[in-house]
């Protein structure tokens, strides 16, 4: 199965092209290989601090937020991680304090750490 061109935009930091794509309509918690879109962009933006020694960001992972991805939402259809926890697992604190803030200003504090 070929990657879906949301997952593609999300590899490839066109976060232009994912605006666009989640705008016409695409699913912002559209899963692939066991990945939301969340968990992508959590996995990404640890991946490239990895490997370029550059400060975390989130600019998908606000992005997705913005579009209405939940942070609680787990992967593999339900019975994997959440992208809350793999930020926390991750170490990807920023993530990890952004999606804290959203879970507590949606009320809906299902941590599941």
């Amino acid at each position: 199965m070929e990657m879906p061109p949301t997952h593609v935009a999300l590899e490839q930091d066109r976060l232009e092209d994912l605006r666009d794509l989640l705008a016409a309509g695409a699913d912002v918690h559209e899963e692939y290989a066991g990945f939301t879109l969340l968990h992508r962009a959590v996995d990404g933006e640890v991946d490239g601090h990895i490997q370029t020694g550059e400060p975390l960001h989130v600019d998908a992972t606000a992005l997705l937020l913005s579009q209405g991805a939940d942070p609680a939402r787990r992967s593999h259809c339900g019975s994997g991680l959440s992208a809350h926890h793999m930020a926390f697992v991750s170490r990807h604190w920023l993530a990890h304090a952004l999606f804290e803030a959203w879970l507590a200003h949606c009320g809906d504090i299902k941590s599941d750490l």
